[in-house]
């Protein structure tokens, strides 16, 4: 591609033809073709210069983007084991409660059973005391009549 200097510095061979063009004019045309030239250069490279800003730009919130991308996925991931650790940790709590309870029950049961013994034992002791004393009553009026026979 030329640069405007290119143009600038170009020099045309002079020969003396019939019919030629004005040299005046062909100078005053390159000098305005090479002010065109020269802004239409900057131009582009100012273009070019803004392409590669712009470009660096979407790298820039390409791999932002990309950040975040990973940063999502490793929250989720963070909140679905903490989801599944908490479940696990209640199913744990609500096991623990239910072996408790049942140790409870067990032990409640187990009191139960032996109070019940104790209460029919002092049932018995009760009727044996009964019997006792209904005997001893017997056998005192069995005395008490065979006394007053006498």
């Amino acid at each position: 591609m030329l640069t405007p200097r290119d143009i600038e510095n170009k020099e045309f061979q002079k020969k003396m033809v019939f019919n030629g063009y004005d040299a005046d004019e062909v100078e005053d045309f390159l000098e305005e073709i090479l002010r065109d030239y020269e802004i239409l250069y900057k131009e582009n490279i100012e273009l070019k210069d803004k392409a590669n800003s712009l470009n660096d730009g979407i790298s820039h919130y390409k791999s932002m983007e990309d950040t975040l991308q990973n940063t999502l996925m490793v929250a989720q991931n963070a909140a679905e084991d903490l989801k599944n650790n908490a479940k696990k940790e209640a199913e744990n709590i609500i096991g623990n409660a239910n072996n408790k309870a049942q140790e409870i029950l067990s032990e409640i049961n187990n009191k139960l059973t032996a109070k019940q013994i104790e209460y029919d034992e002092l049932v018995k002791q009760v009727e044996v005391y009964k019997a006792k004393t209904e005997a001893l009553l017997i056998s005192q009026l069995e005395l008490l009549k065979e006394q007053s026979k006498d």
